[in-house]
C-alpha cells in the first residue's frame, strides 16, 4: 500500500507540474479544472496497469474514468473560446509578483493534494484481494448512478440554457434546478460516497472515508456552493429562487413567502 500511495503520489506531482507549466504557457490557470477530471483517469489507468480488473475494481475503475472524461469534456466545452475564469483572473491580479509560486502552490499543488486524498478510495480498492461484487457493492453502484444522473443531467440543463440568448442574465430554475440550486455539486458529492460504499467491505476499506468527507466539505463549505451563493448574492431573481429552493439537498420546491420579504 505505501509503495503505490507513492507512485500514486509521484504520478500527480508530475502531472500537476505539467499542467501549471502550460497554464503559464496559455496565461489561464482555468485549465485545471480540466485536469482535474483527467487526473483521476490517469491515476486510474495507473492502478489498472499495476492490479486486474475484475469484480468490485473493475466496477469502480469505470466509475472512475466514465465520471473523469465526462467531467473533463464538459469543461472543455464550457470553457472553449472564453477567458480565464473569473476566480483564477481574480487571484492574478491579487497576487501580483507572487502570481506564478503562488499558482503552483496554491492552485496546482493544493488541487493535486486534494486529488491524492480523494483518489485513495480507489487505491485502496484497488490493492485489495479479488471478491465477488455482494450487496453493499450493489447499493454504492445504485448511489454512484444516482450522483451520476444528477451531475450529468443538470451540467446539460444548464449548458442548454445558457445557450439560449433569450436567458442572458437569468438564473437557471428549472429541471434538476427546481428541485436544489446545485444539482452538480449534489451528484458529485452522491458519486464519491458511492465509491466509498464500493470499497468499504475490503480490509481497511473504512478509511476511505476521508474521500467523501473531503469532498463534501469542499463543495459544501470552501469552494463550490459557497463560492456561487456569494456571486449570485443581492440578484433579486437569485434571493426568490433562494426562498423556495434548497441549496444542496433536493426536495420539492417551497411556497415563496410574500414579497415583502424579498431583497430588492
Amino acid at each position: 500500500m505505501v509503495d503505490i500511495l507513492f507512485d500514486v503520489a509521484l504520478a500527480i506531482w508530475i502531472y500537476m507540474s505539467l499542467f501549471f507549466l502550460l497554464a503559464l504557457f496559455l496565461k489561464d490557470n482555468s485549465i485545471v479544472d480540466i485536469g482535474w477530471g483527467l487526473g483521476f483517469i490517469l491515476i486510474t489507468i495507473l492502478m489498472i496497469i499495476q492490479r486486474p480488473i475484475p469484480g468490485m475494481r473493475g466496477i469502480a475503475y469505470i466509475f472512475v474514468i466514465l465520471w473523469g472524461f465526462r467531467l473533463a469534456r464538459h469543461i472543455f466545452l464550457r470553457n472553449r473560446g472564453r477567458s480565464e475564469d473569473f476566480r483564477y483572473a481574480a487571484w492574478r491580479e491579487k497576487w501580483g509578483i507572487w502570481f506564478i509560486p503562488r499558482s503552483y502552490l496554491q492552485i496546482f499543488m493544493l488541487q493535486g493534494i486534494i486529488m491524492f486524498i480523494v483518489v485513495y478510495s480507489i487505491v485502496v480498492i484497488s490493492v485489495a484481494p479479488l471478491r465477488p461484487v455482494g450487496i453493499i457493492e450493489a447499493i454504492g453502484s445504485i448511489v454512484w448512478s444516482i450522483g451520476f444522473f444528477f451531475e450529468t443531467v443538470s451540467d446539460l440543463q444548464l449548458s442548454r440554457f445558457k445557450k439560449d440568448p433569450d436567458n442572458k442574465g437569468k438564473i437557471i430554475t428549472t429541471g434538476l434546478w427546481k428541485y436544489t440550486r446545485h444539482p452538480n455539486y449534489f451528484g458529485e458529492v452522491v458519486m464519491w460516497w458511492g465509491i466509498f460504499l464500493l470499497a468499504l467491505p475490503v480490509h481497511y476499506g473504512w478509511t476511505a472515508v476521508v474521500s467523501p468527507l473531503l469532498i463534501t466539505y469542499l463543495l459544501t463549505k470552501v469552494s463550490g456552493v459557497p463560492l456561487l451563493e456569494r456571486k449570485y448574492a443581492g440578484n433579486v431573481q437569485f434571493e426568490r429562487y433562494k426562498q423556495r429552493t434548497n441549496t444542496f439537498f433536493p426536495w420539492f420546491p417551497r411556497k415563496p413567502r410574500s414579497k415583502s420579504t424579498v431583497i430588492e
